[in-house]
């Protein structure tokens, strides 16, 4: 990547990630805060844990398509400062409901899909991959950091006060965004990372995309459901306070990377991708069947975490590549804006059933439903194709107006390792799906000069 380029994407991927950093730092700590709160019940612990993702849900596509119209830049501000608002409400509020309007808001800020679309708009085509790479690198990071951090953060400035920092961080991202972030040019469509409303549909009817779909509606409603029962486990369990059970998920968290990393490389190098996938799964369920049935066994308990974790580890990496290797050419962008909209409705899915099951039904309730929703998601993935082992290509082909769209297709397809193509000939580009191991872009550009 170029200078610019690289400035782009890191300071991005900072907006990005310093959003997600409170958000994950109260997964750890909000079940135990939640109880002190007027007219909490388990029920509505969860749907304040997990409502955020409702309004995230509902909230990506439309931002997404918003910012085509009015900018990138105006719709992140707009994003966190509807993020940050509901942060100061759900900071102010000393009753559930206040907690739950907060985090209704938080969702509310949907920039997610637009910051995303903004590093594609400041990058070339040949950049992208490692731009978007770098984003997700750093959510993957805030991740590890902040599940480790939080209860840490919670016992110092409590969760109130986490939801102020929350506020504040809103305040870095805007302030990263308007000084740091360089000036855009005019907003253009990005098939690779918006959303089109012409193949929404087509989407939805796509069976190999709709199992990944549910896999991370599943993946996240498991891990939601899971942090309403886990604090009050390992406190009961382990006799750790919620301040000290960071020295829990450390070597938790660390283990788990160790074995997500070779797993991950065994499906993307070897291209083993369906067998690591399937084990992923089954990893899940066993998991959540072993925390079910743990009862007070300190070993089964953090056995039975470390192969949670590492199947969510692996399955976190591994579902957004597969989207971008099954959608096909032109459709990317939809493809991951439904599959966004999926993840966020599995949050909300697992604060609002994981809420009602530990109040009617305990502990063992609540990872029942998980192993439950493991073993459907399994049976789901058991019947997918093997993914192809595809990436997505940009390439320019201009805007003449002697184009002909279809014999520039057709050139295309003819180029060693090109196995889609479509050209949308109003945005000069041609989209395509490529075998990276045998696709020489430069063939692709003689190819264009030929049909032209």
């Amino acid at each position: 990547m170029e200078r610019k380029e690289l400035r782009a994407a890191a300071s991005l991927a900072t907006v990005f990630s310093v959003r997600m950093l409170g958000l994950f730092m109260i997964y750890p700590v909000f079940a135990t805060f939640a109880q002190q709160l007027k007219g909490a019940t388990t029920s509505k612990i969860g749907l304040a844990l997990g409502i955020y993702g409702l309004s995230q849900g509902l909230l990506q596509i439309p931002f997404g398509l918003l910012s085509d119209r009015v900018g990138r830049k105006v719709m992140i501000v707009i994003g966190l400062v509807i993020f940050g608002l509901g942060s100061a409400v759900a900071a102010r509020s000393s009753s559930i409901d206040g907690v739950i309007l907060g985090r209704a808001l938080q969702g509310a800020g949907a920039v997610g899909s637009v910051i995303l679309a903004l590093v594609a708009d400041l990058t070339a085509e040949e950049s992208r991959t490692k731009a978007m790479a770098l984003v997700g690198m750093t959510i993957g990071a805030s991740f590890l950091v902040a599940i480790v951090t939080g209860p840490v953060v919670g016992a110092s400035i409590g969760v109130g006060g986490i939801f102020w920092l929350m506020a504040a961080l809103a305040l870095v991202g805007i302030m990263i965004t308007a000084f740091l972030v360089p000036s855009p040019p005019p907003p253009r469509a990005h098939r690779e990372t918006l959303a089109v409303p012409a193949l929404i549909g087509s989407t939805l009817r796509n069976p190999e995309l709709l199992r990944l779909d549910f896999g991370i509606f599943a993946l996240h409603a498991m891990l939601t459901a899971s942090f309403l029962v886990l604090p009050e486990m390992l406190h009961e369990t382990l006799k750790v306070s919620s301040r000290d059970q960071w020295l829990i998920y450390l070597p938790i968290l660390t283990l788990s990377v160790a074995i997500m990393v070779p797993a991950i490389i065994l499906a993307e190098r070897y291209r083993r991708m369906k067998s690591v996938f399937i084990g992923a799964i089954a990893a899940l369920a066993v998991s959540q069947i072993a925390l079910a049935a743990a009862g007070e066994e300190i070993y089964a308990l953090l056995a039975a975490l470390v192969v949670f974790f590492a199947g969510f580890n692996i399955m976190e990496a591994s579902l957004p590549s597969l989207v971008t290797k099954t959608a096909p050419s032109g459709s990317t962008g939809t493809a991951t804006g439904i599959y966004s909209s999926s993840q966020f409705l599995g949050i909300f899915a697992g604060g609002i059933m994981g809420g009602w099951l530990y109040q009617t039904a305990g502990a063992t309730g609540v990872f029942s439903f998980g192993g439950l929703l493991a073993l459907v998601w399994l049976l789901v993935a058991a019947t997918m194709r093997p993914p192809r082992y595809l990436t997505t290509r940009l390439v320019r082909v201009g805007h003449s107006a002697a184009l002909d769209s279809e014999q520039v297709a057709a050139r295309l397809r003819a180029v060693p390792g090109v196995a889609e193509v479509i050209v949308v000939a109003e945005e000069g580009l041609a989209y395509l799906k490529v075998d990276s191991k045998l696709f020489d872009r430069s063939k692709a550009a003689r190819a264009i000069i030929e049909a032209i």
